[in-house]
């Protein structure tokens, strides 16, 4: 089953929410406005040819990869005009240890094209939950696996994202 996701008011208001928690998390004043980050995304979405969309939690997935990819892209621009300062720092759901302490974008980016690699559906669900704020229940259906699947998954990212993060490269699967 295929559907066209239209931005109505339902849809708007959860893009809103994935799009203010992003801004909300970081550590200093927002580089974007929850509004721009969420037109944005939507403008990448419509710009890109994709759709129709297997459901409701495909759409948002797939919104939760854009809206990184931009602040992604925006943390590099700043990055390349002061050669290494002031980056931004956002932390994400479950991923920073201290609730105010905030994560690079760069390096978390990094650390997730590495998980990438070592587990792509592990990668996946820690991107929905992490960036999308998706529950284990919408992962699971966005994703067509068990719940439980998710939180296995879940787990392990997480570990794995942390080590990476703390510049611990070993693999928590070891463990």
């Amino acid at each position: 089953m295929s559907e066209q996701i239209s931005l109505d008011p339902a849809t708007y208001e959860r893009l809103r929410q994935v799009a203010s928690r992003q801004r909300a998390k970081n550590g200093k004043p927002p580089s974007i406005l929850t509004h721009d980050l969420l037109h944005e995304a939507w403008m990448k979405l419509e710009n890109s040819g994709w759709g129709p969309y297997e459901s409701r939690e495909h759409f948002l997935a797939v919104a939760a990869r854009a809206m990184r990819q931009i602040l992604v892209d925006k943390a590099r621009a700043r990055l390349a005009r002061k050669r290494g300062g002031d980056l931004v720092k956002v932390t994400l759901t479950g991923l920073a240890e201290n609730p105010g302490e905030g994560l690079d974008v760069l390096d978390l980016h990094q650390a997730m094209e590495v998980l990438t690699q070592v587990d792509p559906q592990a990668s996946e669900v820690a991107q929905l939950r992490a960036f999308g704020g998706m529950t284990a229940l919408e992962v699971a259906v966005a994703l067509s696996v068990s719940e439980s699947t998710v939180m296995r998954k879940w787990r392990f990212s997480h570990a794995f994202l942390l080590q990476q993060l703390k510049g611990d490269a070993t693999d928590p699967a070891q463990d």
